[in-house]
C-alpha cells in the first residue's frame, strides 16, 4: 500500500515477478518439476523510475511538491481575490442600504414634514387666502374704530396739560409735540405743516407747546426750536431739536412727513 510520502513524491512501482517468455510443454514442466524442488524460480527484478517532479505544471492525483505548492498558491490567490470581490460587493450593498433605509425617527420626521406641507398647501388655497384677507381687514377696521381720532393740532397751555397729554393717553397712540417760539420763522412753518399732517394722520396725536411754558431754558428757546418730541406709552421715542439745521427756515409738509417717516415716527401711507 502506498504511503503518504509516496503520494507526495509520486508512487513507486513495486517490484514484480515475471515468468519465462515461452512456456514449455507439460512434459518439460514435469521433467523440470523434479529439479524445481531444490531450486527457486528465477526472479527478474524490474523497476520503473518515477516521473521527474519538475517537468509538469498541471494537476493530477499524483504530482510533485513544487506543483502542489504552485497549485496551493493559485488556490489561495483565487480565494483571496474571491474574498476581495465579496468584500466590495458587501460594501456596495451596505452603501446602498445606508442610502435607502431610514430609521424609525427619520420616518417619523419625514411624515411630520409631509403633513406640514399638506397643511401649507391648504393654507395657500386661493379661497382660504381670500377669506383670511377679509377677516384680517375686518379686524383692522375694528381696531381703527376703537382707536381715538384727532385730526387737528392741540395747543397745550400749561405744563400739567403737557404731562396729561402724554401720560393719560392710550398707550397705542403716538404723540408728536411741537415745541415752538413765537419769534422764530421756522416754528411758524412747522405749525402750518403739522396742521396738514394732522388731517392726513388722524390717529396720530399732534400737539404744540411754547418753549417758555414748558420751562425750557432761554438758550433752548433761541437755538433749540423748532423741536419735535415723540411719545408712546408714556415714553419718549424720538427727540429732534434744532430742526432748522435739517429743514431750513422755510419748508413744506411733505418735507416734515418724509423726515418723520425716515425715522419711523410716522407710518407710510
Amino acid at each position: 500500500m502506498a504511503t503518504l510520502e509516496d503520494k507526495i513524491l509520486g508512487e513507486k512501482l513495486q517490484n514484480y515477478c515475471s515468468s519465462s517468455e515461452d512456456e514449455g510443454s507439460e512434459d518439460e514442466d514435469s521433467r523440470s518439476g523434479d529439479d524445481a524442488e531444490g531450486k527457486s524460480s528465477e526472479v527478474v527484478s524490474t523497476s520503473v523510475d518515477p516521473t521527474p517532479v519538475n517537468n509538469w505544471n498541471g494537476t493530477a492525483s499524483n504530482t510533485g511538491p513544487k506543483g502542489v505548492l504552485e497549485d496551493w498558491r493559485r488556490f489561495k490567490a483565487l480565494e483571496a481575490a474571491n474574498r476581495e470581490i465579496q468584500a466590495k460587493e458587501r460594501f456596495v450593498l451596505a452603501k446602498k442600504l445606508t442610502m435607502t433605509v431610514k430609521t424609525a425617527r427619520e420616518e417619523e420626521e419625514t411624515k411630520e414634514i409631509d403633513e406640514l406641507e399638506d397643511e401649507l398647501n391648504e393654507l395657500l388655497d386661493e379661497g382660504f387666502l381670500m377669506q383670511y384677507q377679509q377677516q384680517r381687514m375686518q379686524e383692522l377696521m375694528t381696531q381703527l374704530q376703537k382707536a381715538p381720532k384727532f385730526g387737528k393740532v392741540v395747543t397745550l397751555k400749561t405744563q400739567d396739560e403737557f404731562l396729561s397729554a402724554i401720560d393719560k393717553e392710550d398707550s397705542k397712540v403716538t404723540i408728536i409735540v411741537h415745541i415752538y417760539n413765537h419769534n422764530v420763522q421756522a416754528c411758524e412753518s412747522m405749525d402750518g405743516c403739522l396742521n396738514i399732517l394732522a388731517g392726513d394722520y388722524p390717529y396720530i396725536k399732534f400737539c404744540r407747546i411754547a418753549a417758555d411754558i414748558a420751562g425750557l431754558s432761554r438758550h433752548f428757546r433761541v437755538d433749540g426750536v423748532p423741536a419735535l418730541l415723540v411719545y408712546k406709552g408714556g415714553q419718549i421715542i424720538g427727540n429732534f431739536v434744532q430742526l432748522i439745521s435739517e429743514l431750513g427756515d422755510d419748508f413744506y409738509a411733505s418735507n416734515v412727513e418724509k423726515f418723520l417717516i425716515e425715522y419711523g415716527m410716522l407710518p407710510e401711507n
